[in-house]
């Protein structure tokens, strides 16, 4: 389903160009879950907002099902990424004056011409599905950290993304809560056979995946 193709990213810092990622070449099957590992600074972030069309590289291809993304326009990333991407962050951002309920229905409103009614229940269905149906009305701030992740977890697969990217999801939880919402993550991922790939530093979350992928200064490392 992804493919990077000898993928190069630079940024200017200062008078200098700084190659962040270094003829990066891998391919992710449908359905399959991926871990990328790697020391801080290794260009992990930088590959996820790539694969996340959040910005092109360089060089290079990087194609989603086949058709290469690279010469797209902003507005056909984001169309895009709306509609098939799926993302969960490490701070959760979630929006602190919307309920549970509304933080998770929000890719369907800004990206869906669902129905209300529709856009709801499905909603529903996710916190449900998390263990959150009688957190629903319930604002961020009166939740913990494991409940914010699991809301966090359904809103990113309301529309049902056929790509689910995860940075260090775990990483602001305690040890037993980030068993308990890692459990549920790939629980879910697995039924619903969503490809997804995972940041971590946390060997053991690498360790369930079916695959690693390790990168070293820009460069991914066998």
């Amino acid at each position: 389903m992804i493919e990077a193709q000898h993928v190069v990213k630079s940024y200017d810092q200062g008078k200098t160009r700084l190659e962040i990622l270094k003829d990066i070449h891998f391919k992710v099957e449908n359905s399959e879950i991926v871990a990328i590992l790697g020391p801080s600074g290794s260009g992990k972030s930088t590959l996820l907002s790539l694969i996340s069309l959040l910005e092109p590289p360089d060089s290079g291809k990087l194609l989603f099902d086949g058709v290469d993304t690279t010469s797209w326009s902003e507005s056909q990333r984001t169309q895009y990424r709306g509609s098939n991407i799926g993302i969960v962050f490490q701070q959760f951002h979630l929006v602190p004056y919307l309920t549970a309920l509304e933080n998770v229905t929000l890719p369907l409103v800004i990206n869906s011409k669902a129905e209300k009614n529709e856009i709801l229940e499905r909603a529903k269905e996710l916190l449900s599905l998390v263990g959150l149906a009688e957190r629903s009305s319930h604002r961020p701030s009166e939740l913990s950290g494991g409940e914010q992740q699991r809301v966090a977890l359904a809103r990113a697969l309301i529309h049902r993304p056929k790509l689910l990217l995860a940075d260090e999801p775990s990483g602001n939880l305690d040890q037993e809560t980030s068993s308990e919402v890692m459990d549920l993550f790939f629980k879910i991922v697995r039924e619903t056979k969503t490809t997804t790939l995972l940041v971590t530093h946390d060997s053991n979350l690498a360790d369930i995946c079916d695959r690693k992928l390790f990168l070293s200064k820009g460069q991914l490392c066998s």
